[in-house]
């Protein structure tokens, strides 16, 4: 699978159950990435996307346990630290800000023999600057 997360300056992805922050810029480029592709996600992050964009997402509660192999998934409610050894490509969106969190990525990128590939930079809704990380093993 081809994983898409939020992060904040320390990896942190959500706090008290709740995601750490949102911008419509970013769910516009995760689309544009995918294509014609569907985008895998779970019912908590489909309510981010407008009624116009619902057709594009598979929503599953399991996302990252359902996707199959260059299928794309943008998972926000837990670390997907279980699931790491079938993560092809990770995509990061940082939000370039340390926010209170309590549930982290969980994967330590350069322990685990990750190397960034790709980056790129561009100015978000709510965020004056959103990077955009891309790793692969």
């Amino acid at each position: 699978m081809i994983l898409m997360v939020c992060v904040d300056d320390r990896d942190g992805m959500l706090f008290n159950h709740r995601r750490q922050s949102q911008d419509r810029v970013v769910r516009a480029e995760m689309l544009r990435l995918v294509e014609d592709a569907p985008l895998l996600v779970s019912p908590y992050t489909a309510r981010q996307f407008p009624p116009d964009d619902q057709y594009r997402l598979r929503i599953l509660e399991d996302a990252p346990e359902q996707a199959g192999p260059g299928e794309y998934c943008f998972w926000e409610t837990g670390s997907p630290a279980p699931w790491e050894e079938r993560i092809e490509k990770l995509i990061l969106f940082r939000w370039n800000r340390s926010y209170p969190g309590d549930t982290f990525l969980g994967i330590p990128l350069a322990d685990h023999g990750w190397n960034m590939v790709e980056t790129w930079e561009f100015p978000g809704y709510s965020h004056d600057k959103i990077t955009v990380e891309v790793y692969q093993k």
